[in-house]
């Protein structure tokens, strides 16, 4: 098996499941009883909240356990509207956020929120004069995600941060999904930001939010006492612990872990220059865990289809996005014959280049059967 689809979810590591079967046994009851076994659970709780927490170099209350990043996303979004009700409902994004982001904005809007979109420059990152003036008009929340899930393009979180903290009045949201594990990332001059583990390794149903104390949170869940004031419901002690040991692992040796990628990223770009019928729409300074390509003459569910039949596994956009061409791809400027084919291989520092090599080779073949079918028709 070649399994080139870890941007849409990693295979969990024996070491996180270990993790989440011990603690489960072992803390079975509920984190708010009373009893001593209730007080047991709570204090794991505790103790994976510190070690997020010095993780991310932030205080053990400003993280918020979650099911998932979409709910992560919509927290960080409505709660912060609903908290600031006297301040203008007005956002500001982009045109290549994730489905759990842009799906909220265009609900918004129809609610009479006044969403702005962010100019984009070439190479996909947003134009930073364009920000400044939005800015101007004193947004209340401004959400920009760090690594965009189909395309690879990495926003200059840090830099953005620098800028929106000149403007008190607006909180800066960051999607980090596809960034943690793979990138170091400061959180020093972002006021909330959103992970999950199945992007690094560990268990579906496990995120979080990190929100600074300074900031009001409304929660969308609500029902009494929990982990944290902001999401109601009993916490799932196992996913949290699993939570926090996937982040520290996925913490340890990143620039050998990116080195390790980047290599496998040239390697496949070098195999994919060499066909004549791929488009390639990866560009340099994007991510190389993500490779973005498209082959127009094909429809890429039907090569997705051939591909799995040989057991290589990978996308043609993120497992959340609309059906139809690629909006991310069409927001960068790419026609629609090529946002409608595009594929996505997505890697994790696991994979090994002679995975690569046989990928090329089985896609090469998988198109010349293709063209030797159309010809004969």
């Amino acid at each position: 098996m070649i399994y080139f689809d870890n941007a849409a979810t990693t295979i969990p590591k024996e070491e996180i499941l270990e993790t989440f079967f011990t603690v489960t046994k072992k803390f079975p009851a509920n984190p708010n009883a009373m009893h001593d076994l209730g007080r047991e659970a709570r204090s794991l709780i505790r103790a994976s909240e510190e070690q997020v927490a010095n993780l991310f170099s932030v205080k053990p209350s400003e993280v918020i356990f979650t099911s998932c990043a979409s709910e992560s996303n919509n927290l960080a979004i409505q709660g912060i509207l609903k908290s600031y009700p006297q301040r203008k409902k007005y956002l500001v994004t982009t045109p290549l956020e994730h489905a759990s982001l842009s799906a909220q904005m265009e609900q918004l809007k129809k609610e009479g929120v006044q969403v702005s979109y962010l100019k984009l420059q070439k190479n996909g990152q947003i134009d930073l004069t364009d920000l400044e003036e939005k800015l101007k008009e004193e947004p209340l929340l401004v959400s920009i995600h760090h690594i965009n899930s189909e395309t690879g393009v990495i926003q200059e979180v840090e830099k953005i941060g620098k800028i929106i903290q000149k403007y008190p009045k607006t909180f800066f949201h960051v999607d980090g999904t596809q960034s943690v594990g793979k990138f170091p990332i400061s959180l020093e001059n972002i006021d909330l930001f959103t992970c999950s583990a199945h992007k690094f390794f560990g268990l579906k149903g496990s995120a979080c939010l990190i929100k600074k104390e300074k900031i009001l949170l409304t929660p969308l869940i609500l029902g009494g006492k929990s982990q944290s004031i902001y999401r109601a419901g009993t916490p799932s002690v196992g996913n949290i612990a699993s939570f926090a040991k996937a982040l520290r692992l996925s913490q340890e040796n990143l620039e050998e872990k990116y080195q390790h990628v980047k290599k496998l990223e040239q390697r496949l770009l070098k195999g994919l220059l060499q066909m004549k019928e791929v488009v390639i729409n990866h560009q340099e300074g994007w991510s190389p865990y993500i490779v973005n390509f498209s082959v127009p003459s094909i429809k890429s569910e039907t090569l997705l289809h051939a591909l799995s039949q040989k057991q290589i596994y990978l996308s043609t956009k993120t497992a959340c996005s609309k059906e139809g061409a690629s909006e991310a791809l069409l927001a960068l400027g790419k026609e629609k014959e090529v946002a409608l084919h595009s594929l996505r291989v997505s890697f994790s520092y696991l994979n090994e280049e002679k995975e690569v090599d046989q990928f090329l080779k089985i896609l090469k073949e998988e198109i010349d059967v293709f063209n030797l079918k159309k010809g004969a028709s």
